[in-house]
C-alpha cells in the first residue's frame, strides 16, 4: 500500500508536499493488517527533522475533509522477505526519518486521534500521538535442537587384557533345588530410574545405612590394581549406602587402601576382610601376612572379622583342608595379639557342613536364586533364598550366628529363566532387604560396582553392581529404602 497523508495542516507543518513514498520495512502484524503483503510506506520527500510536532493542533485537523479512499491505493507492493526486513530495519541511515505519526502503529496504551468509523477501513491504523517511532521487531531466530545421535553400546564382552595372577574372583552360585514361585508379572517390579535419558543429571547421595553389606572387590576395569585415590573416592560412596563391606583378599593393597581411606576420610564402614585360599599354601601365607600387617598399622577395630577363603568346598578343597586352615588362622592371629577378629569360612549353602560350622565364628553363606532352572517371580526368590539360610541356620549352625556372604541379581545377561535386567536387580534388592532385616539376617549384597575386570566371564557375571564400573549410581538409592 502507499500513504498519502492530506492533511492540509501536517503538509503546512512540515513545508512540503507529501508527494513521494519511500518504503520502511514492516509486517502485516506490526501495521495491523492480516495481509501478509501490507507493507508499510513513508513519504521520502519530507524533511521530517523540521516538523515540529508539539505545535500540531491535531484537534483542529478536519477528519472528515479527508478523502481516505485516495489515501490508499491498491498499487502491489514490493514482496519483503523476513531476512529482507530485517535487514532494511537495521540499515536504515540516520538521514531516513522515522516513519510520521500517522502510519506508526501505536501502543494501545497511548489515545488515538477520532477517526469517523463510517468511512475508515478497519485495518488502517488511527493517527496517534507523535511520541516515538517503532521499528519492527527483530525476528527470533530459533535454532532447532539437533537430532539425538544414537549410542552405540558397548560390546557385552570387552577386549581381554592381562588380570592379576593370582586374583579373587568370587562366583556367585545356587542351590539346585528351587522351591515353588508365583508367577512373575513385570507389575511387580520397579520401573528402572535414569539422569536423564539425554543428559546424565547429579547423582543423589543415599541415606547411610540402606544396605548392611556391600562386597567389594577394587580391580580396575583393565584387572590392574587401583591407587588410593582411587579407593578413597569409592569407599566415600559406598559409605553413602552401607556401613560394612566384604573383601575377598589382600592383594593389591586393597585391605590397606581401604583401612587409610576409610581412616583418613573418618568414614562409616567396618572391614570384613578376606584370604585367598583358592591357590595353595604360598598364596594363603602371603594373605594372611599382609592382614596382619596392615591390621596392626591401622585401628584393628575397623576390621570386624575375616573371611578363609571363599566357596572352596564348592571348588573341590576338602572338608579337612578347610578345617586347617581356619584353624591355622585363629592360631597366628591370636599369637599376633588379634584374637578378637571374627574367623570363619564362606561356603555356598549346598556345600556347608555341620563339621565346617563348627570350627567357625560365624556361618557365612552365599546363597542365589537367580540361577535356579525355575522362576516365578521375584518375590519368590527373594522368598527361596530367606527359605534357605533358615534351613542354614535349623540344621547346620548349631547355634552359631547365620550370615549371607554372597546374594545378589545380575542387570544384565543371562543365567538360565530369571529375568535379567535393571528393574529385576532393583526388585531382588528392595525386597532381599526388607525381607532379611524382617527374619533378622546380616548380609552383604553382591555387589558394590559391575566388575568388567572379570574379562572372559559371562556378562552376567559381570553386571551384579549397584554402582556401574566407573562407580557411577545405577538406580536411586533412595528406593533402597523402602520397605
Amino acid at each position: 500500500m502507499r500513504v498519502c497523508i492530506c492533511s492540509l495542516a501536517l503538509a503546512s507543518l512540515a513545508s512540503t508536499q507529501l508527494v513521494s513514498a519511500a518504503p520502511v520495512a514492516g509486517s502485516a502484524k506490526l501495521i495491523g493488517r492480516d495481509d501478509a503483503a501490507a507493507i508499510q510506506y513513508v513519504p521520502g520527500s519530507v524533511d521530517w527533522d523540521k516538523v515540529d510536532w508539539s505545535q500540531v493542533n491535531w484537534s483542529a485537523v478536519s477528519w472528515d475533509a479527508v478523502n481516505w479512499q485516495s489515501v490508499f491505493s491498491s498499487e502491489q507492493p514490493p514482496i519483503y522477505t523476513s531476512e529482507a526486513l530485517v535487514s532494511s530495519a537495521q540499515s536504515q541511515p540516520p538521514s531516513v526519518a522515522p516513519a510520521p505519526p500517522s502510519v506508526v502503529p501505536q501502543p494501545s496504551k497511548t489515545a488515538s486521534a477520532p477517526v469517523p468509523t463510517s468511512v475508515v477501513p478497519t485495518s488502517v491504523v488511527p493517527v496517534p500521538t507523535p511520541t516515538s517511532v517503532v521499528l519492527p521487531p527483530t525476528p527470533t531466530l530459533v535454532v532447532p535442537a539437533p537430532a539425538p545421535t544414537s549410542v552405540v553400546p558397548p560390546p557385552s564382552t570387552p577386549t581381554p587384557t592381562p588380570t592379576p595372577t593370582p586374583s579373587p574372583k568370587p562366583q556367585p552360585s545356587s542351590s539346585p533345588n528351587p522351591s515353588p514361585e508365583p508367577v512373575y508379572t513385570p507389575e511387580s517390579t520397579p520401573e528402572p530410574v535414569t539422569s536423564s535419558a539425554a543428559a546424565p543429571e547429579p547423582e543423589k547421595p543415599a541415606s547411610s545405612g540402606s544396605l548392611w553389606g556391600l562386597t567389594y572387590s577394587p580391580y580396575n576395569t583393565d584387572g590392574s590394581c587401583p591407587d588410593l585415590a582411587t579407593v578413597t573416592s569409592q569407599l566415600q560412596k559406598v559409605a553413602g549406602v552401607t556401613s560394612n563391606i566384604r573383601l575377598y583378599s589382600t592383594d593389591c593393597s586393597q585391605l590397606r587402601n581401604a583401612l587409610q581411606a576409610i581412616s583418613s576420610s573418618n568414614l562409616n564402614l567396618g572391614i570384613h576382610a578376606g584370604l585367598w585360599i583358592s591357590d595353595g599354601d604360598s598364596r594363603m601365607q602371603s594373605d594372611l601376612d599382609e592382614f596382619i600387617a596392615a591390621t596392626k598399622q591401622y585401628d584393628s577395630s575397623l576390621v570386624k572379622g575375616v573371611s578363609v577363603g571363599n566357596e572352596d568346598l564348592s571348588k573341590g578343597m576338602s572338608e579337612s583342608t578347610l578345617i586347617g586352615y581356619i584353624n591355622q588362622v585363629r592360631a597366628r592371629l591370636q599369637s599376633e595379639g588379634l584374637g578378637h577378629i571374627p574367623v570363619y569360612a564362606t561356603e555356598q549353602d549346598a556345600h556347608f557342613t555341620k563339621a565346617i560350622a563348627a570350627v567357625c565364628d560365624v556361618v557365612q553363606v552365599n546363597i542365589y536364586s537367580i540361577f535356579d532352572s525355575i522362576f516365578t517371580s521375584v518375590d519368590s526368590s527373594v522368598k527361596s533364598v530367606i527359605q534357605r539360610a533358615d534351613n542354614i541356620k535349623n540344621n547346620v549352625a548349631g547355634g552359631k550366628p547365620v550370615r549371607f556372604g554372597e546374594t545378589g541379581w545380575s542387570s544384565a545377561g543371562s543365567t538360565g529363566p530369571s529375568p535379567l535386567s535393571l528393574a529385576s536387580e532393583i526388585a531382588y534388592v528392595q525386597k532381599f532387604k526388607c525381607a532379611a532385616a524382617a527374619a533378622g539376617y546380616d548380609y552383604f549384597y553382591f555387589e558394590a560396582k559391575d566388575a568388567l575386570w572379570k574379562k572372559g566371564q559371562a556378562l552376567s557375571e559381570q553386571s551384579f553392581g549397584i554402582f556401574g564400573s566407573d562407580f557411577v549410581q545405577k538406580f536411586d538409592f533412595g528406593l533402597l529404602n523402602l520397605c
